[in-house]
């Protein structure tokens, strides 16, 4: 019987496709704090994916204290780019101008972007699919099982299961009707054992939820 490392890819080494140097599981490329990836998510980039915590994460600064969490079998394609609360600015005063950040005498008013707003921590969800240079806008929320369209940009929080595409991104599709939608998230696949994700994937590419159900249902009583 072949030990677990050889029977499924290994989430712990950056390139799961030795031939397609392009594809990089994110997980072991991030060495930053706040930055929270799940395991089995890729970044596919043809030029350099182990930039992706310096080139398409931008404005992520440790004093502003919010968190990139990227959660487990998500797709992202090239370009996939999150905008961090860094980057916000004042709009309360007159001007935008950052002033205090170039130092010399303005930086003894660094009290003022002390409250510089921000919309709390961007979250990704589990088995969502990012395309081409889609933009993922300060503190939002996409749900499981989404689907961000190329060159998309989300500036508001994305249901789980739902297709969207535009400037500012809009709900073109849901993948499940609301019914389906709510077995889904019950059946939580990605949280299963690996061993059983691997059983099942046939059923979870291409089955029914019916019968993910019944799978579910199977693996509950072999374990109880």
């Amino acid at each position: 019987m072949p030990d677990d490392k050889a029977r499924f890819p290994d989430p712990a080494s950056p390139d799961p496709l030795p031939h397609a140097p392009r594809v990089q599981w994110l997980k072991p490329l991030i060495s930053r704090a706040n930055i929270h990836v799940g395991d089995y998510s890729y970044y596919d980039d043809p030029i350099a994916p182990e930039r992706f915590e310096t080139d398409n994460v931008l404005y992520h600064f440790d004093h502003v204290g919010d968190l990139l969490r990227i959660g487990r079998f998500c797709a992202l394609a090239t370009g996939t780019t999150f905008i961090m609360n860094g980057a916000n600015h004042k709009t309360n005063g007159i001007s935008t101008f950052p002033f205090p950040i170039f130092g010399a005498d303005w930086e003894r008013h660094m009290a003022l972007l002390h409250d510089n707003p921000s919309r709390g921590d961007t979250v990704l969800g589990h088995d969502v699919w990012c395309g081409y240079q889609s933009l993922i806008m300060p503190g939002v929320t996409i749900g499981h099982g989404a689907v961000v369209a190329s060159r998309s940009v989300v500036t508001a929080d994305v249901p789980p299961f739902a297709i969207v595409a535009g400037n500012p991104a809009r709900i073109v599709k849901m993948r499940f009707s609301p019914e389906e939608s709510a077995r889904l998230l019950a059946l939580a696949w990605w949280d299963w054992p690996i061993e059983q994700i691997s059983r099942f994937i046939p059923l979870i590419m291409e089955g029914s939820i019916t019968a993910l159900e019944d799978a579910a249902a199977q693996m509950e009583v072999r374990t109880s």
